[in-house]
């Protein structure tokens, strides 16, 4: 069996890494398709041979039909949807397994062009899928990306060597780059929280897109206080950070649910820049963007409105970090789902079951 996986992001590779790992264990051929990225090439490269990956570097979306008819694979998994799967080879089957389970309704109309199969993580993401896509397959797996952690098959982030104090808790704010809190976190903020520890790892489009200068000049910003440890552009995955840090502070964004499956407290900022195209009359394009029903899952977690109450909830959620346990645990089994550390070997049962 040979098995190949899409690389169009590079925030993919966190989804894709457990799973390959598997798959090479059982002695499976294993290749990346990389998408060359300007802004990325170099982690790319640390990635590939960090993992001991075979990897074909990709030019662009319409260079990698060329690359798959070529080697034509049994399967290819794709993190998104591809526009040329009619033309892939015969023998070619087609996964989907996406990169989180967020808000957006993008995570369901990438099903839009199906696929041979599409792994889903937890109970409610299979149902509403079956519903809105009656003739596709879907198979539920759990996540993932979340194995290395529940199987400590990884280094967790170590304060002391990164110059922060392991004898105050940890808060790991990890922004999402749009709709994003980001812009409306003061400078001051690392002054104003000088009792705990503070990492922040950005989205990948924050560090590299244009358009989000301001949220990279607010970073740097911080990057000066001697109580902020700033994520590294190569630090690509958010595990190591999960895995330290005692509370996360986000939107509504996948990172929420994924640390909340590890039944630790979140912290959901409902406060966010918008662009004036998305504010007051024009608002209906964003509430379009997202899924709507993420509003049943918002008892996750402590909301705050605005920064000035993010102090006074940090401490109580700190103080009582069993507060929303139940609702953690309710909500990871409907979008997460099992929280075993053995999705992977499920997504490599399936294959090898149906090769």
């Amino acid at each position: 069996m040979k098995v190949f996986f899409d690389v169009k992001e590079l925030y993919y590779t966190t989804q894709y890494l457990p799973v390959f790992k598997e798959l090479k264990k059982r002695g499976v051929e294993c290749k990346f398709g990389v998408y060359r990225n300007p802004d990325f090439n170099d982690v790319l490269q640390q990635v590939v041979e960090a993992e001991g990956i075979d990897a074909v570097w990709i030019e662009s979306e319409k260079d990698s039909l060329a690359i798959y008819v070529d080697n034509a694979p049994d399967w290819i998994f794709f993190g998104n949807s591809y526009p040329w799967l009619n033309q892939l080879p015969g023998k070619t089957r087609s996964i989907q397994l996406g990169h989180g389970v967020g808000p957006k309704m993008s995570y369901y109309t990438k099903s839009d062009t199906p696929m041979d199969v599409r792994f889903v993580e937890g109970d409610r993401r299979y149902q509403k899928l079956q519903e809105m896509y009656p003739k596709d397959t879907f198979v539920q797996v759990g996540f993932a990306k979340l194995d290395p952690l529940i199987n400590g098959d990884f280094t967790p982030f170590d304060l002391q060597a990164n110059g922060l104090d392991p004898s105050k808790k940890t808060l790991l704010y990890a922004p999402t780059f749009y709709p994003s809190s980001l812009e409306l976190v003061p400078r001051s903020w690392p002054d104003e929280f000088a009792e705990y520890n503070l990492i922040v790892k950005p989205h990948f489009f924050s560090i590299a897109k244009a358009r989000y200068a301001a949220q990279r000049e607010r970073i740097d910003e911080w990057r000066k206080a001697s109580n902020v440890y700033i994520a590294r552009k190569d630090e690509h995955s958010l595990l190591p950070f999960m895995a330290t840090a005692d509370l996360l502070i986000s939107e509504a964004s996948s990172s929420l649910f994924e640390f909340a499956a590890l039944d630790k407290p979140i912290i959901w900022c409902d406060f966010l820049k918008l662009r004036w195209t998305y504010r007051g009359p024009l608002r209906y394009r964003f509430e379009r963007r997202m899924d709507q029903d993420i509003k049943n899952y918002r008892h996750l977690g402590a909301h705050v409105g605005h920064y000035r109450e993010l102090k006074k909830t940090v401490r109580e959620q700190l103080s009582t970090p069993a507060m929303f346990h139940k609702q953690r645990r309710e909500i990871t089994a409907q979008l997460v789902g099992r929280v075993d550390g053995k999705a992977s070997s499920r997504i490599a049962d399936y294959l090898q079951a149906n090769s």
